[in-house]
C-alpha cells in the first residue's frame, strides 16, 4: 500500500482493520512523523524551520503565514493541511490520520486535541479503526484544552470555550462551551470571507 491508496482508504471512510495492509503502512508512516517531530520539538527553531519541518510533516507547503509554537504532535501528519494564517499555541496534539483540515485564519489554543480515529467497540476487534475527518473552518478559535472528536465539523467563525469536548458540529459563527460543547449563543459577527 503506497501513500495515495491509504488517504484514499481512510477519506472514504473504511475500516481500518488490525494489522491489515491499511494498519501496517499506518504503523510505518507513524515513525516517519515522530521522527519529524522528534527534531521540531528537540531544540529551538526559528518560525521558517518549524514551517519547513511542517511542510515535511505534512508532505505540502506550509503558508509563510501559518504560526506553530512548539511542541507540536501528530501521528501522521500526511493527512493535515493548514491554511492561511493559522495558529496553533504550544502542546497540541492532532491524530490527523482520518484527515484534519484547519481553515484559513484559525487559532488552535494550548493544548488543544483533535482526534480522527475511533476503536471498535467489540473487544475482539478493538484494534480496528474507523476514521472521520475533523474540519475546523476559517477564522474559527478553539480555546486552551478543547478536545474534538472524530467527524467533527466546527462551522467558519465559530468560538470553542476552553476546556470544551466538541462531540457534534458547531455551527458557523456560534460560541459553543461545556463536556459536552453545547452552542450557548451567536457570536454576533459573520467570518469574514478570507484572512
Amino acid at each position: 500500500m503506497d501513500l495515495q491508496e491509504f488517504l484514499d482508504h481512510v477519506d472514504s471512510g473504511r475500516l481500518i482493520e488490525g494489522e491489515s495492509a491499511a494498519h501496517e503502512f499506518m504503523h510505518a508512516a507513524s515513525q516517519e512523523a515522530l521522527r519529524t517531530l522528534a527534531e521540531l520539538n528537540g531544540a529551538y527553531r526559528s518560525p521558517d524551520e518549524v514551517r519547513a519541518l511542517l511542510s515535511r510533516l505534512t508532505g505540502r507547503n506550509v503558508a509563510e503565514s501559518v504560526t506553530v509554537f512548539p511542541p507540536f504532535y501528530s501521528e501522521f501528519g500526511k493527512n493535515l493541511t493548514l491554511g492561511e494564517g493559522v495558529f496553533i499555541n504550544m502542546g497540541c496534539r492532532f491524530q490527523d490520520t482520518g484527515g484534519i483540515s484547519v481553515g484559513d485564519g484559525s487559532l488552535i489554543g494550548h493544548g488543544s486535541t483533535l482526534t480522527t480515529l475511533n476503536h471498535s467497540m467489540d473487544p475482539a476487534r478493538r484494534a480496528d479503526m474507523v476514521p472521520a475527518p475533523v474540519v475546523i473552518g476559517r477564522n474559527v478559535w478553539l480555546g486552551a484544552g478543547v478536545t474534538v472528536v472524530p467527524g467533527v465539523t466546527i462551522g467558519d467563525g465559530a468560538i470553542v470555550g476552553a476546556g470544551a469536548v466538541v462531540t457534534k458540529d458547531v455551527p458557523a459563527d456560534t460560541v459553543a462551551a461545556g463536556v459536552p460543547a453545547r452552542v450557548i449563543r451567536s457570536t454576533g459577527f459573520t467570518a469574514p470571507s478570507s484572512v
